[in-house]
């Protein structure tokens, strides 16, 4: 199967104007506060309205943030909403992606994009049938740190990436999660969890993958919940937990790639980029900043130079004053603008179903111990440099 590389049309706008594209949210969870919060440091974009398969959460958000609640049926007829915001569980994500597209909108979905090919490639059909946008998170590899490392490997500075290697590892989410269950459930472990966010900053770096082995397993049945409400409920465990696997690049480069929730510590790096002239060492792809360091023939590791990019400037406090960039949404509103000047987005379709073929392709090779090929490609995202990335922001207040 080959895959040829869609930029759909520009769609008509909402009522809004030319210059914004209204949102409505599709589910309330956890991850609604972070795109209710950060979506007004942006251009071309405004949350409108907001549902919930439960009305009271939709209720409870709405009046937080002065927007409407919705039923889903009712945030989908609304012709005031440009795109839908898919924040719904990943077993959901499909549905609530394909009845927007029905529907007319654009959608925005949070990760994964879909839980299988086949589902993905219907979206993929659709979108293209009605000139309509597929996005998808996660963007955090428009973060300053991830895109100067971008810039860096785009002007040679290590010579041809050849090899490099990615660790997130941890014990789950049950420590901290009011609801882990899904975490835990077809759809959800670390692969597809936090794969995500890895994968797509490498498909950024150095572009898509050829094939991939893995080996995988699931060391406990169970995991007892340690937080509040649920503190001691027992849930099951019915995914691979524990996911090491190699991928196999297009460009001939060979990666390593660790994701587990049966590691209590580690000390393996975050992602490591290896090339013909030197060495990367990136930060964590989930954020959108912190340090970059680089090494040359010498083999001597230095602080990369400062780039002043804006998605790399500290914007929230976390835990014990620990300072972060947190510009989630800049993929959303990336692809509104996108929406209105008529060029691709950069987390397109493309690059998410790609994504979603690795993923799905690391667990199958867990399951029988093989090499398993890629039908799917896509092209690198353009790259995002500091002028472009300030042109998605609103002028400081």
């Amino acid at each position: 199967m080959t895959t040829t590389v869609l930029h759909p049309a520009p769609s008509p706008l909402s009522e809004a104007g030319s210059d914004r594209l209204r949102l409505g949210i599709v589910g309330c969870g956890n991850i609604s506060l972070t795109y209710l919060t950060l979506a007004p440091l942006f251009r071309g974009i405004e949350v409108v309205a907001c549902a919930d398969l439960n009305p009271v959460v939709a209720q409870a958000r709405a009046d937080s943030f002065g927007i409407k609640a919705h039923s889903v049926d009712d945030l989908l007829a609304d012709p005031a909403i440009d795109i839908v915001v898919n924040l719904t569980i990943p077993d959901a994500h499909f549905a609530v992606s394909r009845a927007a597209l029905m529907a007319g909108k654009h959608v925005y979905s949070e990760k994964p994009l879909v839980l299988s090919m086949a589902e993905g490639l219907e979206l993929r059909t659709l979108a293209a049938e009605r000139g309509l946008r597929v996005g998808c998170a996660p963007d955090t590899f428009l973060g300053g740190s991830h895109q100067y490392a971008r810039h860096l490997i785009d002007e040679g500075k290590i010579g041809d990436v050849v090899a490099g290697g990615a660790a997130v590892m941890s014990h789950g989410m049950e420590h901290w999660h009011p609801n882990p269950d899904f975490f835990f459930l077809p759809g959800g472990g670390p692969m597809l969890d936090l794969g995500p966010y890895y994968l797509s900053n490498l498909i950024n770096m150095i572009g898509p993958v050829r094939r991939v082995a893995a080996l995988a397993n699931a060391p406990s049945p169970t995991r007892t919940i340690t937080s509040e409400p649920r503190n001691g409920e027992v849930i099951p465990v019915r995914t691979p937990t524990n996911i090491h696997a190699l991928l196999d690049f297009a460009n001939g480069a060979t990666f390593t790639i660790s994701t587990s929730w049966d590691v209590w510590a580690h000390k393996r790096a975050h992602m490591e980029l290896y090339g013909s002239e030197g060495s990367l060492f990136l930060p964590d792809p989930n954020f959108f900043g912190g340090a970059v360091e680089q090494a040359g023939r010498g083999g001597a590791i230095q602080p990369s130079a400062v780039w002043d990019h804006p998605f790399g400037v500290p914007n929230q406090t976390h835990g014990e004053g620990r300072q972060l960039a947190n510009y989630r949404t800049a993929g959303l509103a990336d692809m509104a603008a996108a929406i209105i000047d008529g060029r691709p987005h950069r987390c397109s379709l493309d690059l998410a179903l790609h994504g979603i073929e690795v993923m799905t392709a690391i667990l199958a090779s867990g399951e029988t111990g093989l090499f398993v090929a890629m039908e799917t490609s896509c092209e690198r995202p353009e790259a995002l440099g500091p002028a472009e990335a300030q042109a998605l922001l609103l002028p400081a207040a």
